[in-house]
């Protein structure tokens, strides 16, 4: 399973590319507003320049020529760049255009299978499944991966299962096990996934027995 960060954060993404791990970016209007006064442009070309993989930049437009025309500009920037799109009539029109033009697309806010066969079936390289969002409000996002794995793989769908709004370390490895292509996080959860308090404890014996050796 390949791992995202879902931030517009420069020294965050700085950190995880250090570590050997980080395969691509999610970011969208939200995480860009954190960011301040940024030129937005040159922002996401900066972060392109520090990641290999795909980065998702979201249109603000609601109507497809509004997308297309957005997403082909985004394009222009870097050629890691995945437009996102909304789960709209809008959104699957613009799939179609936007791969016409050699555009990968990312279609984001799936809080359905339904709605993610239909991104398939227009094209999507990604579907953005909201698991996080489907737990706090009562429905489960974990039955929405396996859903999507399942009817993805019946019909041999080259779309990749993106799994979004990740709240906690233990559904990542529950969307590993289901199958999911890609796991976007925040960086917190990144952090949290690499520690282990008896890693720690571990760690500190190793290091006492070995004082005490030089002792």
């Amino acid at each position: 399973m390949k791992f995202f960060l879902d931030s517009a954060n420069l020294k965050e993404v700085e950190v995880l590319a250090s570590w050997g791990v980080l395969d691509g970016i999610t970011t969208n209007p939200s995480l860009l507003s954190k960011e301040g006064k940024i030129d937005p442009e040159k922002h996401l070309k900066a972060i392109c320049k520090l990641v290999k993989g795909p980065v998702s930049m979201e249109v603000f437009s609601t109507e497809a020529a509004g997308m297309v025309a957005e997403g082909k500009r985004y394009a222009q920037w870097a050629k890691n760049v995945v437009v996102k799109v909304p789960m709209t009539p809008e959104g699957l029109k613009a799939v179609g255009l936007l791969r016409k033009a050699g555009i990968r697309v990312n279609v984001t806010l799936i809080f359905s299978a339904n709605q993610a066969l239909l991104a398939a079936k227009a094209g999507a390289n990604f579907v953005s499944p909201f698991i996080g969002r489907l737990d706090e409000n009562g429905e489960d996002g974990m039955t929405l991966v396996e859903e999507i794995r399942a009817i993805f793989d019946n019909y041999a769908f080259g779309t990749e299962i993106l799994v979004a709004s990740v709240r906690h370390p233990r559904q990542v490895t529950e969307v590993a096990m289901l199958g999911a292509d890609i796991c976007t996080m925040p960086f917190a959860v990144f952090e949290k996934l690499i520690h282990h308090p008896m890693t720690d404890l571990g760690l500190e014996k190793f290091l006492a027995d070995w004082n005490k050796r030089k002792k």
